[in-house]
């Protein structure tokens, strides 16, 4: 691969298979140089958050990126390349791959339940496929599809700004999108699903991906004011502004609440983390990422209580003043944010014949189908066989994820049978720095970590088995994409691998 500029413009030169091709360099999704990625046959990987694209047509091939490159004209001459680039492209850097829409006369409808990644990428697949029925998105949101990782690192945030796509993109490719509409109940036998307003929709086939809602603490004072969650942009703009100069306490130590501290350090007065583990992340990253991530916030006057619950939260005049610890420890408390979790939105498929599991989760087999026919699930709300995990059944709330969901699911409402096999690409920012993270690391005996956490920069290989099972990096671009493309690919990486000294495979710049 290599960086090349064209009229001021940059652009990827690449030989891959016998053959050179030049797309855009920047990808579609945050605008990473694809040039610092990791490229395999002919799919080059985004370093930052794993995005795939084809460097022969600049098509995308893996989210979390949603929109396809540029593609540029190359021909050899004595021995040189030369790239030409259409004045017309030169200033766009994403191309909307060719949609159709709703073509007269024909009556399948598809029924999207849920506003989010899944439903969205659903809709836009069988428009790309040239699907010609008529396609619904309901959703109990009052916005259209919007970016939702970002929620938790810029909270300040303008909903206008996070809009994934604009109503003007859902009239002009026939995708009917209807807000502040919930779903009540889903009649699988009549093929109904009915709505909070009273109204009865019919579907030919149905996606439910409704996801999932923060999880509360289940102690006295939870109902007083400035008790916080987060879900909606609406929820990260009132914690933004609530927790200016103010005691902040935050429960949970997993990503959304370290995000959230860590975003809150030069904004709020003091900020208390309160985690019921030893260390943040210990279940997911590990000890030794946790402990890093603690000494860095601890740094910046970040306090924590770990292996402590809350047990009450008291307050005056309706407003939270103290929370109270379980080792009878009382902490000032102007605001209370809650980051301990989720709960799935599936209260309204009771009743139904689908299928959840024991935490209410909906089961789908490789092709997002559900126990009943014609009625997919995806998303966050999906427990579903991960290919890189021998097919074990998981619940896995990435962005990345719901995306390849939705689009497993629109081609197989079509008949092109396609089995999920994305590996889980997720991200974290805590003050200004990215750690990376990709594979599926539970059950892992074993870290084997390159770089210097002193440095601020290192790689951690998670190893069960004898193998790879996940990364996760600071610093160490594009380690983690290498490591992705691997296990997508199949190929095993053994643990003597990991722990060599040559790491040219992972293609580090």
């Amino acid at each position: 691969m290599l960086e090349v500029e064209v009229g001021h413009h940059s652009v990827l030169l690449t030989h891959s298979e016998g053959k050179y091709s030049a797309i855009g360099n920047q990808c579609t999704h945050y605008g990473a140089p694809l040039s610092k990625g990791y490229i395999s046959g002919h799919t080059v990987r985004c370093p930052w958050h794993g995005a795939c694209f084809n460097v022969h047509t600049g098509d995308l091939e893996e989210y979390p990126g949603m929109d396809c490159l540029p593609c540029h004209k190359v021909k050899i001459q004595n021995s040189k390349v030369y790239v030409s680039v259409n004045k017309k492209t030169l200033r766009q850097e994403k191309r909307l791959k060719s949609m159709g829409a709703a073509v007269q006369g024909v009556t399948h409808t598809i029924l999207l339940l849920g506003g989010g990644a899944a439903s969205l990428i659903c809709a836009e697949i069988l428009r790309q496929e040239r699907f010609g029925g008529r396609i619904i998105m309901a959703t109990r949101d009052e916005l259209l599809p919007y970016d939702k990782t970002r929620l938790s690192k810029v909270m300040n945030v303008e909903s206008s700004s996070i809009v994934l796509r604009r109503m003007e993109f859902f009239h002009q490719y026939d995708i009917e999108v209807w807000l502040k509409k919930e779903a009540l109940s889903v009649d699988t036998d009549k093929k109904t699903v009915t709505f909070d307003d009273g109204s009865v929709q019919r579907y030919d086939q149905l996606l439910i991906s409704t996801g999932c809602r923060a999880k509360g603490l289940d102690v006295p004072g939870m109902k007083l004011d400035n008790v916080k969650m987060l879900e909606t942009p609406e929820d990260a703009r009132q914690i933004h502004a609530a927790c200016l100069g103010c005691n902040v306490v935050l429960v949970g130590t997993s990503f959304v609440g370290m995000e959230i501290a860590s975003y809150l350090i030069d904004k709020a007065a003091s900020i208390t983390v309160i985690g019921s583990s030893e260390l943040p992340y210990q279940n997911t990253l590990g000890r030794e990422i946790g402990k890093f991530t603690l000494t860095m916030l601890s740094e910046q006057n970040v306090k924590f209580y770990m292996n402590d619950n809350v047990t009450e939260v008291r307050g005056v005049d309706g407003k939270v003043k103290e929370v109270v610890l379980k080792s009878e420890k009382v902490i000032p408390a102007d605001v209370l944010i809650v980051g301990i979790g989720i709960k799935p939105n599936s209260e309204f498929l009771r009743g139904s014949t689908i299928q959840m599991d024991s935490k209410n989760f909906v089961i789908v087999d490789k092709y997002m189908r559900t126990n009943a026919p014609d009625v997919f699930c995806g998303g966050d709300l999906a427990t579903f066989p991960l290919a890189m995990a021998k097919n074990r059944l998981v619940n896995i709330g990435h962005w990345q994820m719901a995306q390849a969901h939705g689009r497993i699911a629109a081609l197989n409402m079509l008949g092109k049978w396609t089995e999920l096999t994305s590996v889980p690409f997720y991200w974290t920012v805590l003050l200004g720095t990215t750690i990376r993270y990709a594979g599926y690391g539970e059950g892992y005996t074993d870290i084997v970590m390159k770089g210097k956490f002193e440095d601020k920069k290192f790689l951690a290989l998670y190893i069960k088995d004898d193998e790879v099972i996940a990364a996760a990096s600071l610093n160490f671009d594009p380690a983690v994409s290498a490591v992705a493309s691997r296990l997508v690919a199949g190929k095993v990486i053994t643990k003597k691998e990991a722990e060599s000294d040559d790491l040219s495979w992972m293609q580090l710049s």
